[in-house]
Protein backbone atom coordinates (compact mmCIF):
# COMPACT_ATOMS: atom_id res chain seq x y z
CA UNK A 1 0.00 0.00 0.00
CA UNK A 2 1.26 3.42 -0.79
CA UNK A 3 0.04 6.70 1.54
CA UNK A 4 1.00 9.91 -0.14
CA UNK A 5 0.85 13.18 1.88
CA UNK A 6 2.41 16.29 2.66
CA UNK A 7 4.73 17.48 5.23
CA UNK A 8 3.01 19.86 8.55
CA UNK A 9 -0.29 20.28 8.55
CA UNK A 10 -0.76 23.46 6.32
CA UNK A 11 -0.89 21.84 3.21
CA UNK A 12 -0.95 18.37 1.47
CA UNK A 13 0.43 20.57 -1.56
CA UNK A 14 -0.52 23.50 -2.99
CA UNK A 15 0.63 22.53 -6.06
CA UNK A 16 3.56 24.72 -8.38
CA UNK A 17 5.32 27.15 -6.62
CA UNK A 18 4.18 30.36 -8.72
CA UNK A 19 6.78 32.64 -7.85
CA UNK A 20 8.29 30.65 -11.02
CA UNK A 21 5.46 31.37 -13.24
CA UNK A 22 7.64 34.04 -15.16
CA UNK A 23 9.74 30.86 -16.54
CA UNK A 24 6.28 28.22 -16.65
CA UNK A 25 7.46 26.90 -19.71
CA UNK A 26 10.69 25.75 -18.50
CA UNK A 27 10.26 24.79 -14.47
CA UNK A 28 6.74 22.76 -15.19
CA UNK A 29 6.22 21.40 -19.04
CA UNK A 30 10.01 20.72 -19.51
CA UNK A 31 11.24 19.80 -16.24
CA UNK A 32 13.31 16.47 -17.20
CA UNK A 33 10.91 13.55 -17.65
CA UNK A 34 7.67 15.69 -17.07
CA UNK A 35 6.70 14.18 -20.07
CA UNK A 36 6.82 10.36 -18.71
CA UNK A 37 5.70 11.20 -14.89
CA UNK A 38 4.04 14.53 -15.04
CA UNK A 39 5.47 18.51 -13.95
CA UNK A 40 4.45 16.73 -10.46
CA UNK A 41 6.74 14.29 -10.55
CA UNK A 42 4.32 11.49 -10.70
CA UNK A 43 1.01 11.92 -11.91
CA UNK A 44 1.19 10.34 -15.42
CA UNK A 45 2.59 7.37 -13.45
CA UNK A 46 -0.64 4.63 -14.35
CA UNK A 47 1.01 1.55 -13.34
CA UNK A 48 1.30 1.58 -9.97
CA UNK A 49 0.52 -2.03 -8.80
CA UNK A 50 -0.78 -1.69 -5.51
CA UNK A 51 -3.59 0.64 -3.86
CA UNK A 52 -2.73 3.98 -3.03
CA UNK A 53 -4.29 6.37 -0.41
CA UNK A 54 -4.42 10.40 -0.08
CA UNK A 55 -4.01 11.16 3.33
CA UNK A 56 -5.23 15.13 3.25
CA UNK A 57 -4.69 17.98 5.54
CA UNK A 58 -5.04 21.84 4.86
CA UNK A 59 -4.87 23.41 1.54
CA UNK A 60 -5.14 20.35 -1.01
CA UNK A 61 -5.65 22.91 -4.21
CA UNK A 62 -4.11 23.56 -7.97
CA UNK A 63 -1.14 20.83 -8.97
CA UNK A 64 -2.20 19.38 -5.39
CA UNK A 65 -5.74 18.79 -6.10
CA UNK A 66 -4.62 16.88 -8.93
CA UNK A 67 -2.13 14.33 -6.86
CA UNK A 68 -4.92 13.78 -4.64
CA UNK A 69 -7.03 12.57 -7.71
CA UNK A 70 -4.00 10.45 -8.74
CA UNK A 71 -4.61 8.46 -6.09
CA UNK A 72 -7.17 5.90 -5.46
CA UNK A 73 -9.10 6.98 -2.26
CA UNK A 74 -8.49 10.39 -0.62
CA UNK A 75 -9.11 11.31 3.28
CA UNK A 76 -8.94 14.08 4.84
CA UNK A 77 -8.60 15.93 7.57
CA UNK A 78 -12.06 18.42 8.94
CA UNK A 79 -9.90 21.64 8.21
CA UNK A 80 -9.17 20.30 4.53
CA UNK A 81 -9.91 22.73 1.69
CA UNK A 82 -9.64 21.96 -1.99
CA UNK A 83 -9.84 24.20 -5.62
CA UNK A 84 -8.19 24.83 -9.04
CA UNK A 85 -7.57 28.40 -7.61
CA UNK A 86 -4.93 28.29 -10.42
CA UNK A 87 -7.59 29.41 -11.96
CA UNK A 88 -7.25 32.76 -11.01
CA UNK A 89 -3.65 33.08 -12.32
CA UNK A 90 -4.87 31.47 -16.03
CA UNK A 91 -2.22 28.16 -14.59
CA UNK A 92 -3.95 25.86 -16.21
CA UNK A 93 -4.34 21.63 -14.78
CA UNK A 94 -1.45 19.86 -16.87
CA UNK A 95 -0.94 16.94 -14.20
CA UNK A 96 -3.96 14.66 -15.03
CA UNK A 97 -6.74 16.99 -13.56
CA UNK A 98 -9.24 17.38 -16.59
CA UNK A 99 -9.07 13.59 -17.19
CA UNK A 100 -9.05 12.73 -13.44
CA UNK A 101 -11.34 14.99 -11.86
CA UNK A 102 -14.47 13.92 -13.93
CA UNK A 103 -13.94 10.15 -13.40
CA UNK A 104 -13.72 11.12 -9.57
CA UNK A 105 -16.90 13.54 -8.92
CA UNK A 106 -19.00 13.70 -11.80
CA UNK A 107 -18.85 16.09 -15.23
CA UNK A 108 -20.96 18.92 -13.66
CA UNK A 109 -19.02 19.29 -10.42
CA UNK A 110 -15.39 18.75 -11.66
CA UNK A 111 -16.46 21.61 -14.53
CA UNK A 112 -17.99 23.64 -11.48
CA UNK A 113 -14.68 23.44 -9.53
CA UNK A 114 -12.36 23.78 -13.00
CA UNK A 115 -14.38 27.18 -14.17
CA UNK A 116 -15.32 28.85 -11.16
CA UNK A 117 -11.91 28.05 -8.92
CA UNK A 118 -14.02 27.43 -6.00
CA UNK A 119 -12.65 26.97 -2.18
CA UNK A 120 -14.45 23.85 -1.05
CA UNK A 121 -14.32 22.75 2.71
CA UNK A 122 -14.02 18.96 3.83
CA UNK A 123 -17.42 18.49 3.67
CA UNK A 124 -18.60 19.18 0.50
CA UNK A 125 -15.74 17.69 -0.88
CA UNK A 126 -17.22 14.47 0.87
CA UNK A 127 -20.97 15.40 -0.63
CA UNK A 128 -19.14 15.38 -3.95
CA UNK A 129 -17.20 12.17 -3.55
CA UNK A 130 -13.94 13.49 -3.73
CA UNK A 131 -12.79 12.41 -0.83
CA UNK A 132 -14.43 9.13 0.87
CA UNK A 133 -13.58 9.60 4.63
CA UNK A 134 -13.04 13.23 6.71
CA UNK A 135 -11.61 12.90 9.95
CA UNK A 136 -10.73 15.10 12.76
CA UNK A 137 -8.18 17.72 12.06
CA UNK A 138 -4.51 16.38 12.38
CA UNK A 139 -5.89 12.52 11.97
CA UNK A 140 -5.68 12.19 8.69
CA UNK A 141 -2.14 10.21 8.03
CA UNK A 142 -3.14 8.07 11.27
CA UNK A 143 -6.43 7.05 9.64
CA UNK A 144 -5.05 6.21 6.26
CA UNK A 145 -2.12 4.20 7.76
CA UNK A 146 -4.92 2.33 9.74
CA UNK A 147 -7.13 1.93 6.51
CA UNK A 148 -4.13 0.93 4.71
CA UNK A 149 -3.40 -1.82 7.22
CA UNK A 150 -6.55 -2.84 7.55
CA UNK A 151 -6.29 -3.81 3.53
CA UNK A 152 -2.71 -5.77 3.91
CA UNK A 153 -4.78 -8.09 5.50
CA UNK A 154 -7.00 -9.01 2.54
CA UNK A 155 -5.63 -11.41 0.04
CA UNK A 156 -3.74 -9.39 -2.01
CA UNK A 157 -3.95 -11.20 -5.97
CA UNK A 158 -7.91 -10.54 -5.80
CA UNK A 159 -7.97 -7.16 -4.51
CA UNK A 160 -5.14 -6.12 -6.89
CA UNK A 161 -7.06 -7.75 -9.58
CA UNK A 162 -10.03 -5.81 -8.90
CA UNK A 163 -8.16 -2.58 -8.35
CA UNK A 164 -6.63 -3.08 -12.20
CA UNK A 165 -10.24 -4.12 -13.57
CA UNK A 166 -11.99 -0.86 -12.09
CA UNK A 167 -9.82 1.80 -12.96
CA UNK A 168 -8.38 0.32 -16.64
CA UNK A 169 -12.02 -0.77 -17.29
CA UNK A 170 -13.49 2.46 -16.73
CA UNK A 171 -12.46 3.48 -20.11
CA UNK A 172 -13.83 0.84 -22.10
CA UNK A 173 -17.27 -0.25 -23.74
CA UNK A 174 -18.89 -2.64 -20.76
CA UNK A 175 -18.76 -5.74 -23.23
CA UNK A 176 -14.80 -4.91 -23.06
CA UNK A 177 -14.58 -4.09 -19.38
CA UNK A 178 -16.19 -7.65 -18.68
CA UNK A 179 -13.82 -9.38 -20.57
CA UNK A 180 -10.83 -7.21 -18.81
CA UNK A 181 -12.74 -8.40 -15.60
CA UNK A 182 -12.54 -12.15 -16.28
CA UNK A 183 -9.27 -12.24 -18.17
CA UNK A 184 -7.87 -11.12 -14.96
CA UNK A 185 -9.50 -12.86 -12.77
CA UNK A 186 -8.42 -16.27 -14.41
CA UNK A 187 -5.36 -15.37 -11.74
CA UNK A 188 -7.65 -14.51 -9.03
CA UNK A 189 -9.58 -17.82 -8.85
CA UNK A 190 -6.18 -20.13 -9.52
CA UNK A 191 -4.92 -18.57 -6.70
CA UNK A 192 -3.76 -20.66 -3.46
CA UNK A 193 -4.89 -17.51 -1.27
CA UNK A 194 -9.14 -17.72 -2.57
CA UNK A 195 -8.64 -21.31 -1.27
CA UNK A 196 -7.08 -20.69 2.17
CA UNK A 197 -9.97 -17.73 2.44
CA UNK A 198 -12.63 -20.13 1.35
CA UNK A 199 -11.17 -22.68 4.33
CA UNK A 200 -11.73 -20.18 6.93
CA UNK A 201 -15.31 -18.58 5.98
CA UNK A 202 -16.26 -22.62 6.05
CA UNK A 203 -13.72 -22.45 9.90
CA UNK A 204 -15.82 -19.87 10.85
CA UNK A 205 -12.74 -17.33 11.04
CA UNK A 206 -13.97 -14.48 10.07
CA UNK A 207 -12.28 -10.66 9.89
CA UNK A 208 -14.13 -7.96 11.09
CA UNK A 209 -15.07 -5.61 8.20
CA UNK A 210 -13.33 -2.28 7.98
CA UNK A 211 -15.73 0.50 9.51
CA UNK A 212 -15.72 4.03 8.18
CA UNK A 213 -14.79 7.15 10.19
CA UNK A 214 -17.25 8.72 11.77
CA UNK A 215 -17.72 12.29 10.41
CA UNK A 216 -16.65 14.72 13.00
CA UNK A 217 -19.41 16.65 12.71
CA UNK A 218 -21.67 14.24 13.84
CA UNK A 219 -19.71 12.72 16.49
CA UNK A 220 -21.33 12.82 19.91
Amino acid sequence: MLVLTGAGEAAFCAGFDLKYAHATDVHITRRAGADRYGPMGITRITDVPKPTIAAINGYCVAGGLELACWCDVRICDVAAQFGVLNRRWGVPLVDGGTQRLPRLVGLGNALYLIETGVLIGAQRALQMGLVQEVVPKGQAVARALEVAQHMTTYPQISLRNDRLAALWGLALPLPDGLALEARLHQESLRAEEMRQGLRHYVARQRPQPLRPAPLPWEAP
